[in-house]
């Protein structure tokens, strides 16, 4: 028997992929939480085996949990099933060496063989977005020219994005620069749209 946590914040959609996996007689839901930082507990309280993790959930997010998870409970593998089936998301997604990577609006059949083959140890990912990926890269931006982009999709302005980064203005201004010339962006704006739309900005 597949045990099964299942981490989705929105409430219609968990409820109702609880019921898709219940109907199975190999699976059973253990436990059904609406925030990354519930799963880690969810698992070690019930000894689940697999975790389906959405990716946009409040507080920690589903790749943050997901390398929890690798850390904490290896023995949990992970399956992320998300709207936010982007290239650079599945990219953050491998390097938590999650074990499965499935678009929300995949089938019921397709998500049901996933979990099968993600609890048989195999890897289970979405072949679109794999080309996808592979197709567009990694991110070109640093960890840090992240960081200066995120400030920049709150509203800060340059003074701002310096105060919260402990960078000074011209610093900051390099790296927005620096970050359009990467991306082979307009401006500031436009980088951002192409980081958002190749899910390189969490």
């Amino acid at each position: 028997m597949q045990r099964i946590v299942l981490a989705e914040d929105m409430h219609m959609i968990r409820v109702a992929l609880a019921a898709l996996l219940d109907l199975e007689p190999d699976m059973e839901v253990v436990a059904q939480v609406g925030s990354g930082s519930e799963v880690l507990p969810a698992v070690l309280r019930t000894g689940a085996d697999t975790a389906i993790l959405d990716i946009d959930m409040p507080g920690m997010d589903g790749i943050a949990a997901a390398a929890v998870l690798r850390d904490r409970a290896p023995g949990c593998r992970t399956l992320i099933l998300t709207g936010m089936a982007r290239p650079g998301t599945l990219w953050r997604a491998l390097d938590a060496q999650v074990a499965g990577f499935l678009p929300k609006d995949a089938s019921p059949d397709e998500l049901l063989d996933g979990v099968r083959r993600v609890g048989a140890g195999r890897r289970v990912i979405d072949p679109e977005l794999a080309m996808a990926a592979w197709e567009v890269g990694d991110s070109p931006l640093t960890e840090r020219e992240v960081e200066v982009l995120a400030r920049v999709a709150e509203g800060a302005d340059t003074t701002q994005i310096a105060a919260t980064t402990s960078l000074s203005v011209g610093t900051v201004r390099n790296y927005l620069t620096t970050i359009v010339n990467k991306l082979g962006a307009r401006n500031r704006v436009d980088a951002l749209r192409i980081a958002r739309d190749n899910g390189w900005l969490a």
